[in-house]
């Protein structure tokens, strides 16, 4: 019997990640979400993903709030700092069970060493 093997999440990632740097402001991050059609930047240092930032972010932390004047906000304010990865080499059943655990749609794509090798969505899994 001849058996499938299963997907892998470098197989379905996005390779092409558009980044933020945490001492960027947020209104620099909103205007690459706008250029590059995107509702999240993956925050890197170096190639190492430290965060990530989301359209929602921007608009319950530093929207929500006219006293905060968004030039003067950086990244790193409002970024969510614990990130839930996937290895490339991870099943995607794996994965799909680590994003419903943690209540993401998104998660970073690793490889072993750390470094920043793509993005999956669950609109990337589920062909959307």
């Amino acid at each position: 019997m001849h058996r499938i093997s299963p997907m892998l999440a470098g197989e379905l990632c996005v390779r092409d990640v558009v980044t933020a740097n945490a001492d960027e402001t947020v209104v620099e991050a909103a205007r690459r979400m706008s250029q590059y059609r995107v509702g999240d930047l993956i925050v890197v240092e170096r190639t190492l993903p430290i965060g990530i930032v989301t359209d929602r972010d921007l608009v319950v932390n530093v929207l929500a709030w006219p006293e905060r004047r968004p030039a003067e906000v950086h990244v790193i304010d409002v970024m969510q700092r614990e990130l839930v990865l996937a290895l490339e080499e991870d099943d995607i059943e794996h994965v799909l069970e680590r994003m419903r655990e943690h209540a993401v749609r998104r998660i970073p794509v690793v490889d072993r060493r750390g470094a920043l090798q793509g993005i999956l969505t669950l609109e990337d899994v589920l062909g959307w």
